[in-house]
């Protein structure tokens, strides 16, 4: 026999690597049994240059991780990010129809609060509710089943551009693969390096990638503004490859074994080799010149980020919690002090959370994306179940209830211009009142299941 085993896939197409992650589920508990990675060589910033490019290393990824899992994937869960990405909070009003809040009543506000102005070349990608209010009762986080006249729901709208989602899908189509769903990349990363205090007392997650960097701000438990920059960890592999005059993919090894973030801590007199460009013999240099070459584009993204947010209306006295700090330059040394010197708030390393099998391959800053996403198709799997058995349920039902409509009408056949069924005569014995209509029943109900099947 056969087990019925049950696969979800996340894909991380980022602009230095390309990450596909297969978990199993068991008990509702994912298991990791897959990871792929491939270099990413068809992506600027973020957004797709080389669709030909992106397929191979999403091919070679989801390979590696199918050969691993020892399974066939056919669905999977992306994301996205770059320039392109806008977000805007809106509020939408509406009439309580029944005095009690309904599932109705909640997709009628959410519409209302979706009627905004947005590019004509953008599309909504997310609607994520931020709270509900009834009678300016605010906080409310499950209004089905209250009572009141007017419900007031506030959403975070997450746009993106029409273009940039279709090239996504084309990469992942041309595997063979089907996209069920796109998420943004700092919604996913912060669904798995954050508790629900931190959301609560208010916090920014920071992800550094290699093209972008990542923010979402968290206050109230909900989220309330992201954002992407397009100033990430490339940009510091291309000063170390400028300064010390060395190949891109050597800098890349440097900046990941021995990079640090901050020039003036200790420790950092011992001496890296540099290989050169062409014939030239290689170099020994300190760490500590690294860090002068490093620090300033480091101050330069935190810089953008600190003005980001209090552009946006989020300064540092909302952020309660502090910052949380993933992806791969998070891993810096000295990245945290600095961090903390800049926004003169607490600042840690944000790890996503251990999972079975495979997990600690993947307890690493780097694969946040991909583990949030990968979160993100365990819940769309099981909200599928739900709608599957609610469809049976409905089916069901439909069918019961067709069985005894045409029961109805076989046992009215003969009956014209009146729609009440006969009556049976009250003088009839008890023992036939009982077994000649549950025998008349039985043999109907085969008859039609006959007829229909």
């Amino acid at each position: 026999m056969v087990e019925n085993k049950q696969y979800i896939s996340a894909l991380d197409i980022g602009t230095s690597k390309v990450i596909a992650l297969i978990g199993e589920l068991i008990d509702d508990e994912i298991h990791i049994v897959g990871i792929g990675q491939a270099p990413s060589r068809g992506l600027k910033a973020g957004m797709v240059t080389n669709i030909d490019a992106t397929a191979q290393a999403i091919k070679q990824a989801m390979s590696e991780a199918e050969h691993m899992a020892d399974c066939k994937i056919t669905h999977l869960v992306t994301g996205i990010a770059g320039n392109h990405i806008r977000s805007l909070n809106s509020q939408g009003v509406v009439k309580i129809k029944d005095g009690e809040v309904t599932q109705t009543d909640i997709e009628r506000a959410k519409e209302t609060a979706k009627a905004v102005n947005i590019p004509p070349d953008h599309q909504v990608l997310h609607t994520v509710v931020q709270e509900y209010i009834i009678d300016n009762q605010p906080g409310v986080r499950e209004p089905i089943g209250m009572s009141g006249v007017r419900l007031d729901t506030r959403v975070h709208i997450i746009t993106g551009a029409v273009t940039a989602m279709q090239n996504i899908q084309k990469c992942v189509q041309r595997c063979n693969l089907t996209v069920d769903d796109i998420m943004l990349q700092p919604l996913a990363s912060a669904s798995a390096v954050l508790t629900e205090d931190e959301k609560e007392l208010g916090v920014c997650v920071i992800d550094i990638g290699g093209g972008t960097t990542d923010i979402a701000v968290y206050t109230n438990g909900a989220i309330r503004h992201t954002a992407v920059i397009p100033v990430a960890g490339d940009l510091i592999t291309r000063d170390l490859a400028h300064a010390l005059r060395t190949p891109s993919n050597s800098a890349e090894y440097i900046k990941i074994n021995y990079g640090v973030a901050l020039a003036n801590i200790d420790g950092l007199d011992d001496m890296v080799e540099v290989p050169s460009v062409g014939d030239r013999r290689s170099r020994q240099i300190s760490r500590r010149v690294l860090a002068s070459v490093i620090q300033p584009r480091v101050e330069e993204i935190l810089e953008l980020t600190l003005n980001e947010l209090r552009r946006s209306g989020f300064p540092e006295e909302v952020l309660t919690s502090g910052i949380v700090l993933t992806g791969g330059a998070s891993l810096l040394r000295g990245m945290v002090e600095l961090t903390e010197e800049i926004f003169d708030l607490p600042v840690r390393i944000g790890v996503p959370p251990e999972m079975a099998g495979l997990s600690e391959r993947v307890r690493n800053p780097r694969y946040s994306t991909v583990i949030g996403l990968l979160q993100a198709a365990k819940e769309r799997h099981q909200q599928g179940q739900s709608q599957s058995a609610g469809i049976s349920n409905t089916s069901r039902r439909n069918i019961l209830k067709k069985v005894n409509v045409d029961i109805f009408a076989t046992e009215n056949s003969d009956e014209t211009d009146t729609l009440e069924p006969k009556r049976r005569p009250v003088q009839q014995p008890v023992q036939q009142q009982i077994e000649e209509p549950q025998m008349g029943w039985f043999a109907r109900l085969r008859e039609w299941i006959n007829k229909t099947l």
